[in-house]
């Protein structure tokens, strides 16, 4: 099936690795070209090494920039002022409980999950609509609406993403242009491999894994970590041109974490 993504510019942000990585990675493959972006320079390099192994012919921009800063989003809108695709994926968690959980917790999950996307999506939004045509994409979790209860303030974060995600969907009436959320049950990425391995450092990775779904999900959750190419394939179909009446959506790739 032919996506009609090929030669459509791509920002993905925070794609050196995780589930960015895979999305740039899947995006590359339908001819894509695909601005991958990190914080720093070896990760980038590293990231796009490892597209090119697979994908030679793959066309890829290194973008250095921490897009979770005001800072940050300038650079990257200097650096790269029109997009076809924008792909909200830049988030950070942590397990904090509520009641450890300071102001200023608060406030940097917010500026790196929330404003990232805002200051993104209004510059990219409104060229979009311009020319007619774009997608964003915001990767939100399944966790915006079947929180756990150690990280609140991520997940807040998180559900505000879909209501952020539905508002500018409102604002492309009269063009070819989508926004959506995605909505992933927890992946095996390495920020998650790190985390699970610091939680039980005893274990065996598979234990591990298994240990960290039971201690922290509910009874519909899937026995294993989601592999991020599969959130990466439902990424993929949104941005593409076949799914032109998809906007305004949630799409879950949750594993059926998500009991309704």
């Amino acid at each position: 099936m032919d996506l009609g993504l090929k030669d459509k510019l791509a920002l993905i942000t925070a794609s050196s690795g995780g589930i960015g990585f895979e999305i740039a990675q899947a995006l590359a493959r339908e001819g894509t070209h695909i601005i991958i972006n990190g914080r720093n320079q070896s990760s980038v390099d590293i990231a796009i090494q490892t597209i090119k192994k697979q994908q030679p012919d793959a066309v890829l921009h290194p973008l250095v920039a921490d897009n979770g800063t005001a800072l940050g989003t300038q650079e990257t809108i200097t650096n790269f002022p029109d997009v076809d695709i924008l792909v909200n994926n830049l988030g950070v968690y942590e397990f904090v409980g509520f009641f450890e959980e300071t102001d200023g917790d608060w406030l940097r999950l917010f500026e790196i999950n929330i404003l990232s996307g805002v200051r993104l999506s209004r510059h990219y939004l409104r060229r979009m609509l311009d020319k007619k045509w774009g997608r964003v994409l915001f990767i939100s979790s399944e966790q915006a609406v079947n929180p756990w209860l150690r990280i609140p303030h991520y997940i807040a974060t998180k559900a505000m993403q879909l209501s952020i995600a539905r508002s500018l969907a409102d604002l492309t009436k009269g063009s070819a242009v989508t926004v959506n959320a995605v909505l992933p049950g927890t992946a095996r990425s390495d920020g998650v491999k790190k985390l699970v391995r610091k939680l039980y450092p005893t274990m065996s990775p598979e234990e591990a894994e298994r240990q960290f779904l039971t201690d922290n999900r509910r009874k519909h959750s899937p026995d294993d970590l989601l592999d991020p190419r599969e959130i990466a394939s439902l990424a993929v179909f949104l941005c593409s041109t076949t799914a032109a009446s998809t906007n305004g959506a949630s799409y879950r790739a949750d594993g059926n974490v998500i009991a309704a």
